[in-house]
């Protein structure tokens, strides 16, 4: 049995000195005290430490989900997640994963789940005023940062939520504060377009722009074809979509843009849903993208359909194990989540109980209407599954 005694180790009553980074340490020195000292140490026979270098390359092929632990490991570990350089560094050797981000109807505080919802955790409380907590809400993600958007009492403003501090910060606000609009993250920025002006008269706009979480800033893009609103954004084909709407006459718009950034120019995409049911009080269109094919869940049949580019049309794939059609598309989440789709909601069957229900499935765009091809979805357990089925934000960060 050995123990450490001191600087030394005692083994079967003989005294070992015990070697530091760089040398061995005399145990008899007066100046040592016999009190251990900060460094590192290890007996002779230990094999040699890792370099710095190796340590957060090992570090950024580490789950998130396990990032909060490093805290209690060294000043190091900490600094290194807390500064956002683990970060970077996963960005730079191609290792990403996704979070889901969740505000639940009824709940104060956002929920942050892994892939596999496995593991949750809850985000500090968001410090706006009552007026914004109550309110409507619109939220996007760029790198690491949660953008949440709606109107306080002095107006609209855009909170950031830092996944590297684990804190809220307000801004930086949009160039054109806006409500109802379309977004979408590519990478590590994010862009938003068209919605409602909601700082002076109301308008109906086709401005966009980008925000860059390096900065902290929102960069003015070229404007679209057309001014809509209630719309929604995705990326695909390297470009950045923004799909239905309404125009300022309130009028259902069929059409669609996608905005290019190797031209810097937008291009209209005429009765892109020229086949979908559109009613007035309908949630903006919900659409996925997974292994660059655009999905929607079609809320009055809740089934999820598929988007043909070749001949501009949609096709059916299945039915989805919740129901959307209740509120008429509002308090559903569809999202993309790796190569998979991810919807949350009200169960049509009894999974959960009355809580919300997760579900996941790989979709196959040649997939048959038949009842041997239609779409497999898979229940997901949830340690908070006993909140509301009534999602009012939901948003995926890739980091």
């Amino acid at each position: 049995m050995s123990k450490e005694k001191g600087l030394e180790r005692e083994e079967g009553g003989a005294t070992m000195p015990i070697k530091k980074r760089g040398g061995v340490v005399d145990s008899t020195d007066p100046n040592m005290g016999g009190e251990s000292q900060d460094a590192d140490y290890c007996s002779e026979d230990a094999p040699p430490s890792l370099s710095d270098e190796l340590e957060v390359l090992i570090l950024a092929r580490v789950p998130r989900s396990e990032y909060s632990k490093f805290s209690a490991v060294n000043k190091r570990f900490l600094s290194l997640v807390s500064s956002g350089e683990l970060y970077k560094v996963r960005r730079d050797i191609g290792v990403r994963e996704p979070s889901v981000f969740v505000l639940a109807s009824g709940e104060s505080n956002w929920w942050a789940f892994d892939r596999s919802f496995r593991s949750c955790r809850q985000l500090p409380i968001l410090p706006s005023d009552v007026c914004f907590a109550s309110g409507d809400k619109e939220t996007l993600s760029a790198g690491t940062h949660l953008l949440v958007s709606g109107m306080e009492i002095d107006g609209r403003v855009t909170w950031r939520y830092e996944l590297t501090s684990n804190r809220w910060f307000k801004g930086p606000p949009m160039n054109s504060p806006r409500g109802l609009f379309a977004s979408a993250t590519c990478g590590n920025h994010a862009v938003v377009a068209g919605g409602i002006r909601v700082d002076g008269n109301r308008e109906v706009l086709r401005t966009a722009e980008r925000y860059d979480p390096d900065g902290k800033s929102w960069v003015l893009l070229p404007s679209m074809n057309r001014r809509r609103q209630f719309c929604s954004g995705c990326y695909m084909d390297g470009k950045f979509y923004v799909i239905g709407g309404k125009s300022e006459d309130g009028q259902a718009l069929t059409c669609a843009e996608a905005y290019d950034e190797t031209n810097d120019k937008w291009e209209l995409i005429p009765d892109m849903l020229k086949d979908t049911p559109i009613s007035t009080y309908h949630s903006p269109p919900l659409v996925a993208v997974v292994n660059n094919h655009l999905y929607a869940l079609e809320t009055s049949l809740n089934v999820v359909r598929v988007y043909v580019k070749a001949t501009n049309s949609w096709r059916t794939l299945g039915p989805v194990p919740i129901r959307a059609d209740f509120n008429r598309g509002w308090g559903v989440a569809f999202k993309s989540l790796g190569n998979e789709l991810l919807v949350i909601g009200s169960s049509s069957a009894s999974y959960t109980g009355h809580g919300m229900s997760i579900f996941t499935c790989i979709p196959d765009p040649t997939t048959a209407t038949t009842e041997e091809g239609r779409l497999r979805w898979e229940p997901l357990e949830c340690s908070k599954n006993r909140s509301s089925h009534f999602i009012r934000n939901c948003c995926v960060m890739i980091a």
